[in-house]
């Protein structure tokens, strides 16, 4: 596995790949690297001839600064997960590599970033659609790999690549849980022993929505209310939002029903955790 530090030298490397006639797959990353991210490292290879991940912890994209300090750091131990998912290329640029002085150019997203994650995070999303479409232009992939559990995330960048006609394809992987149903995250490393036990009560929530809405008719007021219910009940979790939302469109929904999604912010003492369940139609 080659590492590269600056968009010339992975930009180059690239190329000669391309040149070669390879498939460049490609899965960016924050690092503090876990079994979620090594599905998509390996989904990468068992679809393309080269694959690159990056390693950036983006400062753009945090609107607290406490949270940016606080984010995991294990690039010892990410390198060696990255390695054994068989990544032919890790891209790990430093802050000044990509924002050197006198960079002064971000991209607003859009609408779909006004709801929950953007809501709640300002700027954050015009931090991952300029961190993203700088990634792709250095390396210059055929296609790229995100995660589902960070649902407006994959759809802002998806977006953001067909309205810059960005030459790659965005593939959402479904979210790798833990077997107590939690979904796999960075943070959640950061969660005390009591929380850590609490925190599978968010996606039990979830899936107690989605089949309430199954077999009853129940509004998207009444499945927020359940949710925080559970949360509160059951945990010292604090719902920080919950939204019924058009999987393809986030636009707010009324009902939970085919092509929907529901989408939940949760904070466990100082650890913020994101979740969503998507209610998928028979033709999906």
């Amino acid at each position: 596995m080659e590492i590269f530090h600056s968009p010339e030298e992975i930009n180059e490397w690239s190329l000669r790949e391309r040149q070669a006639g390879q498939l460049i797959g490609f899965t960016p990353t924050m690092g503090a690297l876990h079994d979620g991210h090594a599905s998509l490292m390996m989904t990468s290879q068992a679809d393309n001839t080269r694959n690159v991940a990056s390693i950036f912890v983006n400062p753009l994209q945090f609107n607290n600064s406490q949270d940016l300090d606080s984010y995991p750091r294990t690039l010892e131990s990410d390198i060696d997960i990255a390695r054994e998912a068989g990544i032919d290329a890790l891209y790990i640029p430093s802050v000044s590599a990509m924002y050197p002085d006198g960079f002064s150019t971000v991209i607003t997203a859009g609408s779909l970033t006004d709801t929950m994650e953007g809501a709640h995070r300002p700027g954050h999303f015009d931090g991952v659609a300029t961190v993203v479409v700088k990634l792709l232009n250095a390396v210059n992939p055929h296609t790229a790999y995100f995660g589902e559990k960070d649902f407006q995330q994959l759809a802002v960048i998806r977006r953001v690549v067909a309205d810059l006609n960005i030459s790659c394809r965005i593939i959402g992987i479904p979210t790798i849980r833990h077997s107590d149903g939690l979904a796999m995250s960075s943070r959640n490393i950061r969660l005390t022993s009591k929380h850590r036990q609490q925190s599978p009560i968010i996606y039990s929530a979830l899936q107690k929505c989605a089949s309430q809405s199954l077999i009853s008719s129940i509004d998207s007021e009444a499945l927020k209310q359940l949710f925080t219910n559970e949360i509160q009940t059951l945990s010292d979790g604090r719902v920080e939002y919950i939204e019924i939302v058009k999987s393809d469109t986030l636009e707010p929904h009324d009902v939970f029903k085919e092509s929907c999604t529901i989408c939940v912010a949760v904070w466990f003492g100082d650890v913020r955790l994101i979740d969503n369940i998507s209610h998928h139609s028979n033709n999906d």
